[in-house]
Order: structure tokens, then sequence, then C-alpha cells
């Protein structure tokens, strides 16, 4: 693997306003001037810029959108769905990035629309920010006539409502929960209509390549990984919150522009909990290229980047995400309603120096054996991270498993697992 080219961090940011403060119409044109129209060339352009996804998957964009648009003439026309649905609880990007740039959003919404002849729009988001959902309407009351009007629609508070089939799920009137596949939903999606599903960021990312190109987008990030993400840094560090990195920076680059650790730092989670846990030492000089993390088997999936101190028990923070992700599962499968449980209540014990140093290989095989044989990808995204944790934190947690229990289990947690509502609709 060749080593990924350095650029300079970017400056200013793409993404994001200079003022922390929700962008009305008219200062939106005066930034970036009005929407142009491209239409289906667009994918083109998309295509030799190297946008993929930055909902967690990092699929090429223009690939997807291709699906889409190669519908069969006699088919009903696609429907465009900008996923907004954040229920990863250590990130803010999108519900940021709807909040102070809603104009940017709803241009690739309408560019997406143009580019694969879709004659429906929805905005998804989650169900519970009234504010936000109020604001989101206004911007599009806004908008100039002529465009596919959006629909905005609330989601259930869940953490895999926001899955592209749970999403087609709720959009036709069942519960947001994720579906077995095929169909695809850029097969058969809303209404049985082809539909392209694409994250919020990844639609304000095409709002700009429309309007610059593919050789502006690629100006700044590494030649396999062009561009910007918006990524939240949380955790142990002085100035936690919302960052835009251009693509070619260490994670110590990153951890640094959030005002550096709070104290030495143990570990860090990449990726949001469906992400992997790394020894510090291996994480700070560690290039965020999407080649160069899945060398190592880590991404920058929902973009998190979590530090632990060294002070504080990974055994303990995955105790807690386990948990918290074993509630979350949807409960359609084995792997979910039973394994996901099971895993939370041995790691829990594991914790809590209740259980055995055979413990600790139980863990390793369940985790091996649920991988893979779920509905959806959430007992995948669970055992990932399970996996990850039983070798990073290796040593506390056979001490654990020696009948010494975890202090920190009994402080407040550094990453959040909060208690989500309850439902599915």
């Amino acid at each position: 693997m060749s080593a990924p080219v350095r650029i300079r961090p970017v400056a200013p940011s793409r993404l994001l306003p200079t003022s922390p403060q929700p962008e009305d119409l008219a200062a939106h044109v005066a930034e970036f001037g009005p929407r142009p129209i491209v239409g289906s060339a667009l994918i083109a352009e998309l295509d030799r810029s190297g946008l993929v996804g930055r909902g967690g998957a990092s699929f090429p964009v223009a690939r997807k959108w291709l699906a889409v648009a190669g519908f069969p003439s006699g088919m009903a026309k696609p429907v465009v769905v900008a996923d907004g649905v954040e229920t990863e609880p250590a990130s803010v990007k999108d519900r940021t990035l709807l909040a102070l740039r809603p104009h940017l959003v709803f241009d690739g919404i309408q560019l997406a629309a143009e580019a694969v002849g879709a004659t429906r729009a929805v905005l998804y988001v989650s169900r519970g920010g009234e504010s936000l959902m109020a604001a989101l309407a206004k911007a599009q009351r806004e908008r100039p006539g002529g465009e596919v009007y959006v629909e905005i629609t609330g989601a259930p508070t869940r953490y895999v409502a926001g899955e592209e089939t749970a999403v087609v799920n709720r959009l036709n009137g069942r519960t947001a929960r994720p579906s077995v596949v095929p169909p695809r939903p850029f097969e058969a999606g809303v209404g049985r209509r082809p539909t392209l599903v694409n994250n919020v960021e990844t639609l304000a990312h095409v709002a700009l390549i429309a309007r610059r190109g593919a050789a502006w987008f690629r100006q700044v990030g590494t030649a396999g990984s062009p561009g910007t993400a918006l990524v939240t840094v949380c955790g142990g560090v002085h100035a936690p919150g919302l960052r835009e990195i251009a693509f070619g920076q260490t994670v110590g680059d990153t951890v640094e522009a959030a005002g550096g650790p709070t104290s030495e730092a143990g570990a860090v989670l990449l990726g949001g909990y469906f992400g992997t846990w790394i020894d510090a030492r291996g994480a700070w000089p560690l290039v965020l290229d999407h080649e160069a993390l899945r060398a190592v088997g880590a991404s920058l999936g929902a973009g998190v980047i979590g530090v632990l101190p060294r002070s504080a028990c990974g055994v303990a923070e995955t105790d807690r995400i386990i948990g918290f992700l074993a509630r979350e599962s949807a409960g359609q499968c084995g792997p979910c309603h039973v394994g996901l449980p099971a895993v939370s209540e041995l790691l829990h014990s594991v914790t809590l120096g209740r259980a055995g140093q055979r413990s600790l290989e139980t863990l390793a095989r369940w985790a091996s054996e649920i991988y893979g044989r779920g509905a959806c990808r959430h007992p995948d995204g669970a055992t990932m991270l399970l996996r990850s944790a039983l070798s990073v934190f290796a040593d506390d947690a056979g001490r654990h498993a020696r009948g010494h229990p975890c202090g920190a289990s009994r402080r407040a947690p550094i990453l959040p697992t909060p208690a989500l509502p309850a439902g599915w609709r």
C-alpha cells in the first residue's frame, strides 16, 4: 500500500460557516451563488471528484446515483431521500450542518433529484428536535418556485432508524426497523420506486462540487480520499465539538485542533459505536485516509473521534456502549434478540469482577459467531467494537476477569450512552 499524500489541513472550512449562526437563503446565495442547473452531467463530475458517502459506509456516490438514474423507463420515477437521522450518541455533525447551513443541504437534494430524474424528495430527520424541524420548514418555504418540494419527515430516535432500509420502511408507513436485503432501496424503495438515500453531509458536498467542480474538491485531502469531512471530537479533550478535517490529517492533528487531551490519552474510539478502539500510541500518527484506516481494520464511520484518558477504563466504557447497543437493536433476529443481550450481560459481569477468566474466551467466541449473521449490520458493528476492546484493553479485562472489579464503573462515563425514547414510529 502506498502511503497517502499528506495535504495541509483545510482552512477555511468548506461546509461550516465562520459564525455558528443559522444561515438564511440570502446569506447562502451571497456565500455560494445561486444553485446551478447541472442535470445528469453532475454524476460524471461526482465520479471525477471521488466523493464517497459520509453516512458511515463510504460508498462511491456516483456509483449509487447511476444505479438509481438507470431505472427502466416503464417504472415510476425515483425518490431522493436526504438522511439526517443522527442517533449516534457521540456525533453532532448532521444536526449541526442542518441547523447552520440548511440551504446547502436543500441544494444537494435538488441537484440529486435533477440528476436521477426524481419527482419526490424527502428530508428525513430525528423526531423530537422541534426547533430544528421548524427552522428547516422555514428554509424550505424561502426557496424559489420550480423546485421539487422537499417533504420534512420525522423519525423515531432509535439507533438503527437511520439505516437506509429502515428509512425506506418508515417512509412506506411501516416501523423504522432495517429490512433483510435484497431488494436494495435503489431497486425498490419508497413506494417500490427506485430510491436514492444519501446522508445530508454527502449532499452538502454535492452542492459544492456542482458549483466548483471535481478539481476544486480534490485540492485538499489525499489521492484516494479527497476532500473534507465533518468529525465530532469528544471524550477527554479540552474543546470537544465539531471539526471539519481534510483527509490526510492524522488523528493526533485532529485531537490537537480540539484543544488536545485533558490528560494522557490511553485509547481512541474511531468511527463511533460501530467503530474500533485503537491504543493511543498507534492512533496518534494514524492518517485519516480510507485506505490507511482499512489497513488497520478501522474506518471513520459516523465521523467520531472519542478520546479515552489513560486513567479511565476501556472495559467499563465498552460495557456501557455494548449495553446501549443491545437495548437499541431492532430485535428481529437471533443475533440481536438473544446474542447482544447475552454479550452485554457477560461483559458487565467481567467489569464487576464477577466472571472468570474463561469469560473472555466466551466473549471472543460469541463475537465471532454473531458477526455476519444478523438481519442487518447492527450486530456486526457491536461485535467489531467488542473485539477491538478485548484486544486494546486486554490487561484491564484480564484483571477484572480475575476477580478485581472496575472502579471506573462507578464514575460518570466518558462517552454518552443515553436512554433513547421507546417506540419505532
